[in-house]
């Protein structure tokens, strides 16, 4: 096994967001698994909290995204980059880690080349979506990019990238889909199973959470027993999320904090944020809609940055529209009531989308990505 030398055996890990921080906190411990003596120093979130050995800041927790919204928190960043830039001087890590959330850690990535650190990206972000020329500056910061979709790697080579794909992370978390069958008898009065996925940023929560309750009011028209279940982050203030309805809750909608994804797949549907939460569905076989709905210049910049056909992941993988995508305006209760109520009247046709959707597992690769991940890290970092 590669350890690092002795007197070097600190590293640090960057992650601005509650998804990246999952997929970090995973990769410390496997980092520490793979070599006990390392010491981890981590910005991120609650998760990483509790995996590293040192913390200097919960960043997930500040929410920015988009292209407006982390303006407002410009003279944070500008905190921590300091705070970063003084640990890398005095600590000199072995290694730079970083995840996702370019904006900021493409700050973080130029302070260790300055300073001959060596630099990975983990989970890498999304430039072969918008914003193309970001690839060459990823090639430029990073020794290896850990990339987590299979045509990836193609994509960063052409701009002189050294990207490796080992898996999806997300397979290390995600259960096996369980068993599930779609009775066409009687499906007016069955007690449907619909889920509710706002986001995991208070912007998308905020705009999305009434949209997808309304909706559920307009499908308890046609189909009367279905029961709703809102999924709620660990940390979430449920009576927040209560106060975004509007009015009080129906005794058939609920909010659930379902940490193993357990219930999650046992759903019949999803109305789902685009998201990374779109890609745990198919991972668990749940058909879905996927509303997309962003503050207006939000939105507006992203028209005009974003180069591919599909916002979902599940149809950016399949290269078609398997699921329906409802954006902006389109994004309403109405629209999305009817596209739920047209899968519950016909069974068939959520058992073909699931069908569909799982096949979408196999093309991700095998459990193990975060071990595989660490091991080269380390086994780089010795080479270095």
């Amino acid at each position: 096994m590669a350890t690092i030398t002795p007197l070097h055996k600190n590293i640090l890990i960057v992650a601005g967001d509650v998804s990246g921080d999952l997929h970090a906190s995973g990769l410390i411990r496997e980092l520490k698994k793979a070599d006990p003596d390392v010491q981890i120093t981590a910005v991120g979130g609650k998760l990483m909290q509790k995996e590293a050995d040192r913390f200097l800041f919960d960043l997930a927790a500040q929410g920015a995204s988009g292209f407006i919204e982390p303006l407002k928190k410009m003279p944070l960043w500008i905190s921590l980059t300091k705070q970063i830039r003084e640990y890398m001087e005095t600590q000199n890590p072995a290694a730079v880690i970083t995840v996702d959330f370019y904006g900021f850690n493409r700050q973080v990535l130029a302070m260790a080349q300055k300073r001959g650190i060596p630099a990975f990206y983990y989970v890498t972000p999304q430039v072969w979506a918008s914003r193309q020329y970001r690839a060459k500056q990823l090639a430029r910061l990073t020794k290896k990019m850990f990339v987590i979709y299979p045509f990836e790697p193609s994509f960063h080579k052409k701009f002189g990238g050294n990207a490796v794909f080992l898996g999806n992370p997300l397979l290390d978390i995600m259960p096996e889909p369980a068993p599930h069958t779609y009775e066409t008898d009687n499906v007016k009065n069955k007690a449907w199973k619909l889920g509710i996925l706002p986001g995991s940023r208070m912007g998308e929560i905020s705009r999305l959470t009434p949209v997808f309750y309304q909706t559920f009011k307009q499908v308890l028209k046609e189909f009367p027993n279905t029961q709703a279940y809102l999924f709620a982050l660990p940390d979430a203030d449920e009576n927040k999320i209560l106060s975004l309805l509007g009015e009080p809750p129906h005794p058939n909608f609920h909010i659930v904090k379902d940490k193993n994804y357990e219930l999650r797949g046992q759903m019949d549907f999803l109305l789902a944020c685009s998201g990374t939460a779109t890609l745990e569905n198919a991972l668990l076989g749940v058909p879905m809609v996927v509303a997309y709905k962003l503050f207006w210049p939000t939105y507006q910049i992203a028209k005009a940055v974003i180069k591919v056909k599909y916002i979902s992941l599940v149809n950016l993988l399949s290269n078609k529209p398997l699921v329906k995508e409802l954006i902006q305006a389109e994004a309403n209760p109405r629209l999305l009531a009817a596209q739920t109520m047209a899968m519950f009247q016909n069974p068939a046709k959520l058992a073909a989308q699931r069908e569909e959707l799982l096949k979408l597992r196999a093309s991700l690769g095998e459990k193990g990505v975060a071990a595989r991940a660490a091991r080269e890290i380390l086994a780089d970092i010795v080479r270095k």
